[in-house]
């Protein structure tokens, strides 16, 4: 469910914007306020699942998701739409930071690599089916069912949950409620100054919200170094592959989200597909990723993450680099190409990293550790998206730039070769984080798993 609200929700942003009445810039908060929340409490989550059950959190998670979505689609305006919103990535933040706790509670490590692969193909899979929802939703129906969509499948799966998802152990572990709020200050200011910047320049308002955004940052940083139970625990960081596998996580959630925005919106602006149809000369990548991951997950089981998961990276870096061919006429077969490529450079990379990760936590803290994993990952999709909003907007008209990103305008002539010269300088920027990720990956050194007794 998850997974399909992340690529069902961008397809009907125009039916949104038109439905609620509301302007562009304000209803983008619609995506960002899912993000902001899902960065900021998923540690926090799994905390209280090492404290009061991962299975208990969990399937609360799944009753909270499937009770904001009945709510967004209810929705009257578009303030009450981004605070239902909020509620509903309140509950996949519960999902997300203990379904990987449950996991490494469920199967020892030399096993997890096959389990996180089965994870990443239900992912994948979910985000073929929200492209094709989101187009045939949308345009037959009416945007509120994208959200009631989710209704039956929370129902069930909150049921099965209950029945079948059970705990096996539980943890002593203490929240940061302080360090939770800096960092949510943090991100949301940062945010607010990129989208404000996206939609009316450079000003003096968003100049301040940028640098005391960054303050809090270097606030929350010190903060957690000082503080006994801190919301990200730099005292993990001490296990070198822990340490290089989340680094890593983050660098590759930082630039590979960005590549796929800036991608989705030269298809639409540039050459003039509708968001549908854009979307699927991208699913190629998809498909790829979800029949490939359970088997990398294997490999990752018998020869460790350290080879897999930065063959992976660069591999992403590859498909950037056959991205970067694109000009106003190129044929589609690069672009599906390209997404070949990245199907099977994710499908290398997040199986084999996340068993990692979990193989090397401490026992009786997986679910803090699989929500640290899921807040640096949430906090680099959260900046690709600000990233690649903010190049849009740097590289043409910015009254045009937002409806780029929706699918509504078709640029023309000079506009055209500006916003393309923007794309490759950005998808240059991406390659080299990305091979930052790639170089992490491979320092986490050499890794073998055992079975647990």
């Amino acid at each position: 469910m998850g997974s399909v609200d992340s690529t069902i929700v961008i397809l009907a942003f125009p039916t949104i914007s038109a439905g609620l009445h509301a302007d562009l810039v304000t209803t983008l908060w619609v995506i960002l306020i899912y993000l902001l929340v899902v960065a900021v409490c998923t540690t926090q989550l799994g905390r209280l699942g090492d404290i009061y059950g991962r299975s208990r959190m969990f399937n609360t998670g799944f009753f909270v998701f499937t009770l904001g979505s009945l709510f967004c689609g209810l929705s009257p305006t578009i303030y009450w739409l981004i605070l239902t919103r909020g509620i509903q990535a309140f509950g996949g933040a519960l999902m997300q930071a203990n379904s990987g706790a449950i996991i490494a509670d469920t199967f020892p490590p030399n096993v997890r690599g096959t389990a996180y692969g089965y994870i990443s193909l239900g992912w994948t899979s979910g985000a073929v089916l929200g492209i094709v929802l989101g187009g045939i939703i949308t345009t037959y129906v009416g945007w509120e069912y994208i959200f009631f969509v989710n209704l039956p499948i929370g129902i069930c799966a909150t049921l099965l949950g209950m029945r079948y998802v059970k705990d096996s152990v539980r943890a002593d572990a203490h929240l940061d409620i302080a360090g939770m709020v800096l960092l949510g200050l943090a991100l949301t200011l940062v945010s607010y100054a990129g989208v404000d910047f996206a939609g009316q320049g450079i000003t003096g308002q968003n100049v301040l919200l940028f640098i005391v955004g960054v303050v809090a940052i270097v606030l929350f940083l010190a903060y957690e170094s000082r503080c006994a139970h801190p919301l990200l625990d730099f005292g993990v960081f001490k296990n070198r592959i822990l340490k290089f596998s989340i680094m890593a996580a983050f660098f590759l959630s930082l630039g590979y989200m960005s590549v796929m925005f800036l991608i989705t919106m030269y298809l639409q602006g540039i050459r003039g597909f509708s968001p549908l149809d854009a979307a699927l000369l991208l699913t190629p990548g998809y498909v790829i990723g979800s029949l490939l991951s359970p088997m990398m997950g294997r490999f990752s089981d018998r020869y460790g993450a350290r080879i897999l998961a930065s063959s992976g990276a660069a591999m992403l870096c590859l498909a950037t680099l056959v991205y970067l061919m694109l000009q106003l006429d190129t044929p589609l077969w690069v672009v599906l190409l390209a997404s070949g490529i990245s199907g099977i450079g994710s499908a290398m990379f997040f199986p084999s990293n996340n068993s990692a990760v979990m193989a090397n936590a401490p026992h009786g803290s997986f679910g803090g550790i699989s929500g640290v994993l899921r807040t640096v990952q949430n906090i680099g999709i959260l900046g690709s998206f600000v990233i690649a909003i903010t190049v849009a907007s740097a590289s043409i008209p910015r009254s045009v730039a937002f409806e780029v990103f929706i699918g509504t305008t078709n640029l023309v002539g000079g506009v055209s070769e500006a916003f393309l010269h923007g794309i490759d300088a950005s998808l240059w920027a991406s390659i080299g984080v990305m091979g930052i990720a790639a170089v992490l990956s491979w320092m986490r050194g050499h890794e073998v798993r055992q079975s647990e007794p």
